[in-house]
């Protein structure tokens, strides 16, 4: 369990956890798992309000996570579940800033700011805080451009996504003492910088959305499209990515590449059942069977995007992926897809963020509007740069496109070096298979 697990990291021993003796307790434990997946972000966003510290904001949530383990097997799950955690995690400040021997100024303001912010009766009538505020204050400290972009993806699916530290580390197929590591380094980045707990000015808002977007979508992809490892795919990534773009976009609705963003995950995402075979085998875009795609996740997804080009966002750079994406979710097959558009889409894209990448994803487009010859020639400039040289995507689509052309034995050659080159054993693989099956 997420929360317990990081408690009993922090020093409290197995026996001080309730016993799971029966299914009322276990079915409890369930409920209260569930309960700190979805509150843990606010308590600790509204605990580092309080106290301006991430790290024991962090500490005060859990320790209110195990006064809830062990209280509500016995008493029930109160009505308002994140106000009594909240209150609890206020009560444990308190008692910790009495605890020290001497409190300087500092401490004593913020043990009275919290005495008198807890309002007195039950736990579960407090009311809570502004807690859009907090959660989106956060959000942009846990993001902030002071920390590499590991480290504010670790901070982030601790502090956001509510995943343990094993959790994160599997995830990225690290050691859990590495991402502990570098969390516990991001913490006292923030902290050494005197990172303010706010959401920043006009001024700076832009370039820190920018971080914040960024980190999101490094999320969503290692989900969709693992880096290493046996799985092709970890949807739980996914799912944790798109749930922060819903939190973000409902917090800040009116800026546009936030929507763009949500919608392109929305629309990725929907292809996820259809991507792979029942024994986890990869399953290509234009092999894929279209009736798995979830058109719910299709309709959210152009939805969004109807909702970033509203606000005057249809060239932003999320945006544009994502009406890339909404040409493959309307077309009802490959043959029906509008690949002309797509390559006006990958233009558009191109000058806004110039990227190889891109550029390689563009030919692939121009391939299957224009034909393979002038896709291949693309990709031919594109390996004479040199850019993608470590790239194991780029002999792939060359492989492809020169085994449409009959150009067999180049194709298989060049199947077999990205299979070298690719580091998920999944795809490895699949280039491999690919490889053989050139005739």
């Amino acid at each position: 369990m997420a929360g317990a697990n990081r408690r009993v990291s922090h020093g409290v021993s197995a026996n001080e956890q309730p016993e799971m003796g029966s299914a009322n307790t276990a079915e409890t434990h369930r409920a209260i798992e569930a309960v700190w997946r979805i509150e843990s972000a606010r308590i600790i966003a509204g605990m580092a309000r309080m106290v301006g510290d991430i790290s024991l904001a962090e500490e005060f949530a859990q320790d209110a996570l195990v006064a809830a383990l062990e209280q509500w097997p016995r008493t029930g799950i109160p009505r308002n579940t994140g106000a009594w955690l909240t209150a609890a995690a206020k009560r444990r400040a308190i008692d910790h800033w009495r605890r020290q021997e001497r409190l300087g100024s500092k401490y004593q303001e913020i043990a009275h700011r919290l005495k008198t912010d807890e309002p007195t009766g039950r736990p579960e009538a407090v009311v809570d805080d502004p807690i859009n505020d907090d959660l989106l204050r956060l959000i942009f400290v846990s993001c902030h451009p002071v920390l590499s972009r590991q480290a504010r993806v670790s901070l982030t699916l601790r502090l956001l996504g509510g995943l343990t530290t094993d959790e994160i580390a599997r995830a990225f197929l690290v050691p859990s003492s590495t991402i502990g590591q570098r969390i516990v380094r991001a913490k006292k980045t923030l902290s050494a910088a005197n990172v303010p707990f706010e959401v920043p000015g006009r001024d700076e808002f832009a370039a820190r959305l920018e971080s914040v977007l960024e980190v999101i979508y490094l999320v969503f992809n290692e989900g969709y499209a693992a880096t290493a490892g046996d799985d092709w795919m970890r949807p739980e990534l996914c799912q944790e990515a798109m749930r922060l773009g819903r939190v973000l976009a409902e917090l800040v609705p009116k800026e546009a590449e936030i929507h763009g963003l949500v919608a392109l995950m929305e629309l990725q995402s929907s292809r996820i059942h259809a991507r792979t075979s029942r024994s986890g085998e990869p399953i290509l875009l234009l092999e894929q069977d279209r009736s798995r795609w979830d058109q719910l996740l299709i309709r959210r997804g152009l939805a969004a995007l109807d909702r970033a080009e509203s606000l005057g966002g249809a060239r932003g750079a999320y945006a544009l992926q994502a009406a890339i994406a909404a040409c493959h979710a309307r077309a009802s097959g490959p043959e029906q897809t509008d690949w002309e558009r797509i390559v006006a889409l990958y233009d558009a894209l191109a000058q806004l963020h110039p990227s190889p990448v891109v550029e390689l994803n563009r030919a692939v487009a121009v391939s299957m509007a224009y034909g393979p010859a002038a896709g291949l020639e693309l990709v031919d400039e594109l390996a004479e740069d040199g850019k993608l040289a470590e790239y194991h995507l780029l002999p792939s689509v060359r492989a492809d496109l020169l085994q449409k052309l009959g150009r067999t034995i180049e194709a298989r050659t060049e199947f077999e070096r990205a299979a070298s080159m690719a580091r998920n054993d999944r795809e490895r693989a699949l280039l491999l298979d690919r490889a053989a099956a050139v005739v």
